[in-house]
């Protein structure tokens, strides 16, 4: 075959240090975009972005050349930095060691993106714990509370 082609669409969760309310609508405003620019600035596309003060996700279609854990490294190092320089009260921001990462079938795309959009709307009823946790049985990931939240 002369062709490489794939489609990996993920979905990406993660967390402010200690889920600090650190990303005002004011900031993720500014961080969208500039994460989106990231993404593709790794030769991935960016279908959506989004959260609330502690947490972010994102749908994104990998590249075939990059591993979730460079995708991962480079878009959080990156957005720490940025946001670090672009505020002084996020001079000490910093990501959650962990995340989540999870298939998404193309499918399931639509439903994905229109999840992501609501999030504002979502966590007036759901705590981040209550909806990680059901993300992770959804997606049939087993987990142990004692180290999930670290």
């Amino acid at each position: 075959m002369p062709q490489s082609l794939s489609l990996n669409i993920q979905h990406f969760i993660f967390s402010t240090k200690h889920r600090k309310p650190w990303l005002s609508k004011d900031i993720r405003e500014r961080l969208y975009p500039y994460l989106a620019e990231s993404i593709r600035d790794l030769g991935c596309e960016c279908y959506r972005v989004g959260g609330i003060e502690d947490h972010v996700h994102l749908a994104v279609r990998l590249s075939r050349t990059i591993t979730i854990s460079e995708f991962i490294s480079g878009t959080k190092t990156g957005t720490s930095k940025w946001l670090n320089s672009v505020a002084p009260e996020l001079k000490d921001f910093a990501w959650q060691e962990g995340y989540g990462a999870f298939s998404v079938s193309g499918s399931n795309l639509d439903a994905l993106i229109n999840y992501i959009e609501n999030q504002e709307e979502h966590h007036k009823k759901f705590s981040f714990q209550e909806e990680y946790r059901k993300i992770l049985k959804q997606y049939g990931v087993g987990f142990d509370e004692e180290y999930v939240w670290g």
